[in-house]
């Protein structure tokens, strides 16, 4: 009977990968790469999506899950950040979400099971994973119309509810709305999902990861962790955390402050430090790693992984001291 992911975090702080878009950079791949064979017509430029990669190039994406596998991941994310129609529009490729969402997830799927079936006391997982689109549905992009939206609720509930149907049907064990930004588009990806559950009659894991942007403890959109936690605690969890913007070290005390006030589960995967002033992340692996040992000494965290800037060398040295420790014992509270 293979393991459920419910039963692993009992057992273990679970480790998460670390970026998808740092290994990506390194193929340096050109317009040509991102095209393949399949879009080398497209009359518009594809540069630059990710997302698409699955399609065109699937080996590399293989090879960046299988190399964070490797150094000790139990989870892997879909290579499908910015898979909805909202985020595929500014490559004009709107109507292949469902094929690159699906596809993404069938490529996690195969390369979970290859390291599943070599190891079976150790499950891979694959998390889809669902990104907070270019738009926000609680803030006008307008400075002279505060009172116009760039996207509504609905909008956003459409696009995040054909997502997850094709990760869903691509094989991931659980879903991952992370990088949140606007609890308001997070709230219409937990609706999606539960409309999913509730038209196939079945459940699915769910992991939640908010963003704070800035020293002033808040998300974009306004909110202090503790209004985030009460804002997407309205249905059955898996994991509430944080990821991006900040490193390690400056995420600390707001994932000090969740883990005080929640029974979920705490995640976390940040940022490799800040970015120097050429977009690039110098935090090593042993710096990382040193940031999530305090973490870890504090007990915050069930799941933890990396962000931007993270690579296999990072996630291997935070599986390496994650594993002297037990998970996080949620408080109880009355």
């Amino acid at each position: 009977m293979a393991i459920t992911i419910q039963e692993a975090i009992k057992k273990n702080i679970l480790i998460l990968d670390g970026a998808m878009g740092t290994m990506l950079q390194r193929y340096n791949f050109s317009e040509e790469d991102f095209r393949g064979e399949r879009f080398k017509d497209f009359p518009h430029p594809l540069k630059g999506n990710n997302d698409l990669l699955s399609i065109t190039q699937p080996q590399a994406i293989r090879d960046v899950h299988a190399a964070y596998y490797e150094a000790g991941a139990d989870i892997v994310e879909t290579n499908t950040f910015s898979g909805t129609t909202i985020g595929m529009a500014d490559y004009f490729l709107e109507e292949y979400v469902y094929e690159l969402n699906y596809e993404s997830a069938k490529l996690a799927r195969e390369v979970a099971d290859e390291f599943t079936a070599k190891n079976p006391n150790k499950p891979r997982f694959v998390a889809g994973s669902i990104g907070p689109t270019n738009r926000t549905a609680s803030m006008s992009p307008d400075v002279n119309d505060p009172g116009y939206r760039a996207v509504t609720f609905d909008d956003l509930r459409i696009a995040y509810k054909q997502q997850v149907e094709a990760l869903m049907d691509g094989g991931c064990d659980l879903l991952l709305v992370e990088t949140i930004f606007d609890t308001l588009n997070a709230k219409a990806a937990l609706f999606a999902i539960e409309e999913v559950k509730d038209d196939r009659n079945i459940d699915i894991p769910i992991m939640v990861s908010g963003t704070i942007t800035d020293a002033s403890g808040r998300t974009l959109s306004g909110q202090t962790v503790e209004a985030f936690l009460i804002s997407v605690s309205h249905i059955p969890l898996l994991s509430v955390g944080f990821n991006c913007a900040l490193g390690a070290d400056l995420l600390k005390p707001y994932l000090k402050t969740l883990a005080q006030h929640t029974s979920f589960n705490v995640s976390a995967h940040p940022n490799a430090g800040l970015p120097n002033a050429f977009g690039q992340y110098d935090e090593t692996p042993e710096q990382t790693q040193a940031f999530i040992k305090e973490y870890l000494d504090d007990n915050l965290i069930n799941i933890i992984g990396g962000c931007c800037g993270t690579t296999p060398d990072h996630i291997r040295l935070i599986a390496e001291v994650a594993k002297d420790y037990k998970p996080r014992v949620a408080p109880v509270f009355e």
